[in-house]
């Protein structure tokens, strides 16, 4: 058994408790005041047809959760690490540009802004700080409730999804669904999924259409576990790195009502055949797979199920690392804002 139980809760994971609990009337905050900006953004995607998103971290990977939501309504959406940008660029004339950064103020936005002498017209920010370099320099949609203080991403993820609903929700899509679920947010049980992941030395995240949100767990769970934990697309599992499953490699995986649900499925039969603890978060509304430890919620899609899966997987997350590392929640080797490259 690898797992401790700390003794006290450590100064980081009380922290990030605080900022989880007001997650969800800053998100609904966070949507509802930005339908303005939220306009011109669409005004700007309906003109050009092509997103790139940019950012880095916990920004990056909002991006990749969103990326298909985007293309759905037929925006060329490509999300991109900013440092990726920087060092092998796309081409930015004749696209909007969505620079997401919760600080405003990383390294890598710094020298984007220097570099291309300012961006485009259509070049926009997300942030959480309205008085950040970023929020300065383009016009930006802003989280309510000023900066995220506790290191891991929380509720800056989920303020960062509720900014996009307003773009998307500008775009024609309806945004009921995800708000209903930051208005009655679900919450099952994790104990069981938190014993299925007790014993293992590292954690492999995984999705199809929810592969963002997978890339945002597995950057929480290493941030705060300090045990490998990474994300591979389910197609990208599939392809390979299966040689690394077994007893002491957890596989954590997340379902929506969506065409790859099926996907999801076969992922964690083979997954639990080769030996490994596997936990799905479910929205998909199909029965769970028969011996597979299985978080259930709603069944929805998109957002709604982004919104719906995050807060319970964040609180998976905490605990699992709570449960292995004594001050969880304090960085030793990184820092909230990164301001070097």
């Amino acid at each position: 058994m690898i797992m401790k139980a700390s003794k006290q809760r450590p100064a980081g994971l009380i922290a990030i408790d605080r900022e989880m609990a007001r997650q969800h009337a800053d998100a609904i905050a966070s949507y509802e005041r930005s339908a303005t900006l939220a306009q011109k953004v669409a005004i700007s995607l309906r003109s050009t047809g092509r997103l790139l998103l940019l950012g880095m971290g916990g920004s990056h990977a909002v991006s990749r959760a969103v990326e298909p939501l985007y293309r759905a309504l037929g925006i060329e959406a490509v999300a991109l690490p900013l440092s990726e940008q920087l060092g092998q660029p796309l081409a930015i004339e004749g696209k909007t540009v969505l620079i997401t950064s919760q600080s405003g103020e990383s390294a890598e936005v710094l020298r984007w802004f220097k570099e291309t002498n300012g961006g485009t017209p259509d070049t926009f920010g997300l942030t959480l700080e309205d008085n950040s370099f970023l929020a300065r320099t383009a016009p930006s949609l802003i989280g309510a409730g000023g900066t995220e203080q506790a290191f891991a991403a929380t509720r800056s993820l989920t303020i960062s999804f509720a900014l996009h609903l307003s773009v998307l929700a500008a775009l024609g899509d309806d945004p009921a669904g995800a708000l209903h679920a930051l208005r009655e947010p679900e919450s099952p049980a994790i104990d069981d999924a938190l014993a299925a992941l007790a014993d293992v030395r590292a954690v492999v995240t995984s999705g199809r259409r929810l592969q963002g949100l997978a890339e945002a767990i597995a950057l929480g769970l290493t941030e705060l576990a300090r045990i490998p934990c990474f994300s591979l697309e389910g197609g990208q599992l599939r392809h390979g790195p299966m040689e690394m499953l077994g007893p002491d490699v957890g596989v954590v995986l997340f379902r929506a009502a969506d065409p790859t649900a099926d996907l999801v499925v076969a992922m964690a039969t083979s997954a639990a055949e080769a030996g490994s603890p596997v936990v799905v978060f479910d929205a998909s509304g199909e029965p769970p797979v028969e011996g597979i430890t299985t978080i259930r919620f709603q069944r929805a899609a998109g957002l709604a199920a982004i919104f719906a899966m995050l807060p319970v997987a964040q609180s998976l997350m905490l605990a699992f690392a709570d449960a292995r590392v004594d001050n969880a929640g304090t960085p030793v080797r990184s820092t909230k804002i990164t301001r070097s490259e």
